[in-house]
């Protein structure tokens, strides 16, 4: 457990705070006006490892073997060339800091960073991190590399959960939820049922590692909600013709994978980023990772059941309210954690797979994404 401080003054800058792994969804821009909340727990602080924020530079300007040598594998429109290392926390984790008016333009409904770090040290007046709550995107404040330091908590250490009390906890992310939005009636804010947000960012991260383990054949998914957020797209971006390889899911509380599979789509230890591996398994497993939570949802389905009344109604009467309904809509994929994932996975470089990438504006309008 640490606390950031200021790296002017020495003042403290957060709550104490536990490092996590960097949700898939950090970066999602996500409808246009939408309310997202905010993108870490409290108490829990993530770290982007690439470099980030301004200056920037176009793909032109940039030699590809230096692209290569930064885990990029594939043309992007720009590349940063700020600080690596900068640490996101929740809004409600920043301590000691003042707004910094001019640099707080910029904006549609909020706060989006554009004008470069917005919040200064109370104490010192050095500027630190940058506060985003802007319409559209996660709710969060970026710490500075470079204007914060780490210091430990004392006696606050702990292990990791294992994967077996990561399973006893059983914690799941629900496939859709209300969304919340600016401009309905009276301009004032609306709710509507949607895919979620981040299973939308989750499921295009592993259908682009899908993509890269398929090695240009066929890929089939289990049936129900797996294959309902998967096979569409599988089945669009994929050649068609030779024998389909099959992924299936596998992690904690599962029976192990059959030894001739491959291809399994398993989960993402929350704290240490690692994936679940099955043992007694070789390196010829390709993992396609997936947040803990929406793995879980995949994996231990919960169905709508009734439940069990209490307080004014009679013992042994079950409440039927009704589940949650389903979106109208088709399964989408964010196309940008899509695209940001496959052009950092070294078999981009394939020509079937090259064009497959190429072809994405053309499955945009198919709504794939």
């Amino acid at each position: 457990m640490f606390v950031f401080v200021c790296a002017g003054c020495g003042a403290e800058l957060s709550a104490p705070l536990t490092r996590v792994v960097l949700p898939v969804h950090t970066h999602q821009k996500y409808g246009n006006g939408i309310q997202l909340p905010v993108l870490m727990e409290a108490g829990t602080f993530a770290v982007e490892p690439e470099p980030s924020g301004p200056p920037w530079r176009r793909w032109e300007e940039i030699d590809p073997d230096e692209a290569a040598a930064r885990g990029i594998y594939a043309p992007v429109h720009f590349l940063s060339d700020g600080a690596p290392g900068a640490v996101v926390i929740a809004p409600g984790d920043i301590r000691g800091t003042v707004l910094i008016p001019e640099k707080c333009g910029g904006y549609c409904c909020g706060l989006d960073g554009a004008d470069g770090p917005n919040l200064a040290c109370e104490t010192c007046g050095l500027p630190v991190a940058t506060r985003i709550d802007d319409c559209s995107l996660w709710q969060a404040v970026w710490l500075a590399p470079a204007a914060v330091r780490r210091r430990a908590v004392d006696g606050a250490d702990a292990a990791p959960l294992s994967w077996a009390e990561l399973a006893a906890e059983g914690r799941s992310t629900p496939p859709f939820e209300p969304i919340t939005g600016w401009g309905g009636p009276q301009l004032g804010s609306h709710h509507w049922w949607s895919w979620s947000p981040q299973w939308e960012a989750a499921t295009g991260r592993a259908l682009a590692h899908l993509m890269a383990e398929s090695g240009g054949r066929p890929v089939t998914v289990p049936g129900g909600l797996t294959a309902e957020v998967f096979q569409r797209g599988l089945d669009t971006l994929l050649p068609a013709g030779p024998p389909a390889r099959r992924a299936v899911l596998a992690g904690p509380g599962l029976p192990a994978p059959e030894a001739d599979l491959d291809i399994l789509i398993v989960p993402v230890h929350p704290q240490t980023g690692e994936n679940w591996a099955p043992p007694n398994r070789d390196a010829s497993v390709h993992p396609v990772p997936l947040p803990l939570g929406v793995w879980w949802w995949l994996a231990f389905p919960k169905p709508h059941l009734h439940a069990p009344a209490s307080g004014v109604m009679p013992d042994g009467v079950l409440r039927d309210d009704p589940g949650a309904p389903h979106p109208r809509s088709l399964f989408r994929h964010d196309a940008a954690v899509f695209h940001r994932t496959l052009v950092r996975l070294p078999a981009v470089r394939s020509q079937w797979l090259h064009e497959s990438l190429e072809k994405l504006t053309q499955d945009m309008r198919a709504r794939l994404f």
